[in-house]
């Protein structure tokens, strides 16, 4: 979670691209080393595939040490600046909700 928080809209890189199979991971050492290895002319994915194997990322996943695989990341990373619990990021929605309701729309409101 932290990975996302640090890294910003541009904390991405695309892999993939040469086996038309495109996917966006977060900027790591791992991904950095996957972009490396594809990035030979002669790149297969055998080159990356234990790096890139969901093994790799499911403990990643489970132990949140990122020298262990990828991960999925796009740019709305760069909107996220905090881990609220799930009762504080429905509170916060629900109260932007209520504000945008109270600014732009105020005459229907009952």
């Amino acid at each position: 979670k932290q990975a996302y928080i640090a890294n910003d809209e541009r904390g991405s890189f695309l892999i993939f691209r040469n086996f038309k199979n495109t996917a966006r991971v977060g900027k790591s050492a791992v991904s950095e080393e996957v972009v490396r290895r594809l990035s030979q002319p002669d790149a297969t994915f055998a080159d990356v595939q234990e790096l890139v194997a969901g093994t790799a990322g499911r403990e990643l996943l489970t132990t949140g040490d990122l020298s262990k695989g990828v991960f999925w990341a796009g740019m709305v990373q760069g909107l996220i600046h905090d881990i609220p619990t799930c009762q504080q990021l429905i509170d916060r929605i629900i109260a932007e909700a209520e504000a945008i309701i109270d600014q732009r729309l105020a005459g229907f409101r009952r």
